[in-house]
């Protein structure tokens, strides 16, 4: 969540309301469960690491005074290597929509290419699992564990194919004005 917020801070500054209402748009009826109160404390550490800073703007008559945050030379450089990292150990399908909506919406990355990077990276473990079934003895039971990557690792290749179609065509830059999902699905 942290390097989400970050990167959505990279297009502009911006106040926590305004934050969490384009993470709820971003991630559509995934982002309804969100904690009101998340935003607020991710801000709060994300400012004690020295990755935003924070200054008072002049509120509405009827509304109280607003904290704007932007980010510090730090926090840019934390989004572009969040941008950069390739890991799909554990992979977070929210936070990867997120880096692909706000690389786009702060123009710092194609959402297209770090699709691709992604790919690289399943297709490289997917053969290296699929290596290491052949290379297991006949009826060891690693083999089904082994089985399971590679069934998780194929499913999540598929997903990154929609998500390609999804960019390539314009339609997945939630979060921008446009919309997130994907015909069909």
């Amino acid at each position: 969540m942290q390097d989400a917020v970050l990167a959505m801070l990279a297009k502009e500054p911006s106040h926590g309301y305004g934050l969490r209402a384009r993470l709820r748009q971003s991630l559509g009826p995934l982002g309804e469960s969100m904690n009101p109160g998340q935003i607020y404390v991710t801000l709060a550490r994300l400012e004690k690491a020295g990755l935003v800073v924070s200054e008072r703007a002049d509120g509405l008559p009827e509304r109280p005074d607003r904290k704007i945050y932007a980010l510090t030379p730090a926090g840019q450089q934390r989004v572009a290597a969040w941008l950069a990292e390739v890991g799909w150990p554990k992979p977070d399908l929210a936070e990867f929509h997120l880096k692909l909506v706000a690389a786009s919406a702060a123009r710092l990355a194609d959402p297209v290419e770090l699709v691709g990077a992604q790919r690289r990276e399943l297709l490289r473990r997917l053969r290296e699992a699929q290596h290491a079934i052949l290379a297991e003895a006949a009826g060891s039971k690693a083999v089904l564990l082994l089985e399971g990557v590679v069934l998780r690792l194929q499913a999540d290749l598929r997903w990154l194919e929609l998500c390609e179609r999804a960019w390539s065509e314009g339609a997945g830059a939630g979060g921008v004005g446009g919309d997130d999902r994907v015909e069909g699905v």
